[in-house]
């Protein structure tokens, strides 16, 4: 029930009545103040427009209230661990941060670590690289001995190695400079293009070509590869090392240490790698 000013119908006219009005059905301005002096003394609100509460009030009659319908507290939606066909994911709770194994199904699907194989010795570098995949980007904060044994191309004296320790972003763009698709030193594309994600993703030619692969120019704003693709940048050098045909041998040492070889350049680390890599390979396969 709604009556307002310019209404014309049988309703107004029983108000009209009620209020000792001439019930001539019409709407008009002394209706109006006549509904505003009766809400005023009937402690309504003075509007001048016949509600449901008014109406009912002035009509004596009384007014229906229907019990409040609760709604019942929404179940809470709980995630399920990620999954990917073939692969057991929630096993990886407590041995992998959480945050690592939300990323796997897409860094699966886009580079076909698709297989408990695969998968357990992508994250045994990946974690072994990352210290545990704590470590997301270059830590380039060397002394001078550090250089000397580590970059001992590019830092042939102690002179040398001491004007530069401790300086990451003179280190980088010493080291890194004019390689790799990196500008000369003076550019500082050596620092910008540092490593970083996982398996440090490393120079100007490498972030170019893994922005590619996933369609996002990434030069501009290289620290989402250390931010947002620390895993997906890794099975992206995964991939383009042909390091699924590696992996694809088997589950043995010979296997780890090939795959060593190509991700380090070496073999540092691989008691460490070939540890993970049977911890993950037992709890997925």
């Amino acid at each position: 029930m709604l009556l307002k000013r310019g209404d014309n119908n049988e309703d107004v006219k029983k108000l009209q009545t009620k209020l000792g009005l001439d019930p001539i059905g019409n709407f008009g301005p002394k209706t109006e103040d006549a509904v505003k002096a009766w809400q005023t003394k009937n402690g309504l609100g003075a509007d001048g427009i016949v509600g449901p509460n008014t109406w009912n009030k002035i009509m004596g009659l009384t007014a229906v209230v229907k019990p409040a319908v609760v709604a019942p507290a929404p179940t809470p939606i709980v995630a399920p661990a990620p999954t990917y066909p073939g692969l057991k994911l929630d096993k990886l709770k407590g041995h992998i941060p959480t945050a690592v194994i939300a990323m796997i199904p897409d860094t699966a699907a886009k580079f076909s670590i698709n297989n408990p194989l695969r998968l357990a010795h992508f994250l045994a570098q990946c974690g072994h690289e990352s210290g545990g995949f704590k470590a997301t980007q270059e830590n380039l904060n060397y002394s001078a001995k550090g250089l000397m044994g580590i970059f001992k191309k590019y830092f042939p004296t102690v002179a040398l190695a001491t004007a530069y320790q401790r300086k990451p972003e003179m280190i980088a763009s010493r080291v890194y400079g004019g390689r790799m698709g990196n500008g000369a030193e003076a550019t500082r594309e050596g620092y910008k293009f540092r490593g970083r994600g996982y398996i440090q993703l490393t120079g100007k030619e490498n972030y170019t070509a893994f922005g590619k692969s996933i369609g996002e120019d990434i030069l501009a704003n290289p620290d989402v590869v250390a931010s947002k693709y620390a895993l997906l940048s890794a099975a992206w050098f995964f991939s383009k090392n042909g390091l699924h045909k590696l992996a694809d041998g088997g589950s043995s040492d010979v296997v780890v240490t090939q795959i060593t070889k190509r991700v380090n350049g070496g073999t540092n680390g691989l008691a460490d790698r070939i540890k993970h890599f049977k911890e993950y390979y037992y709890l997925l396969a």
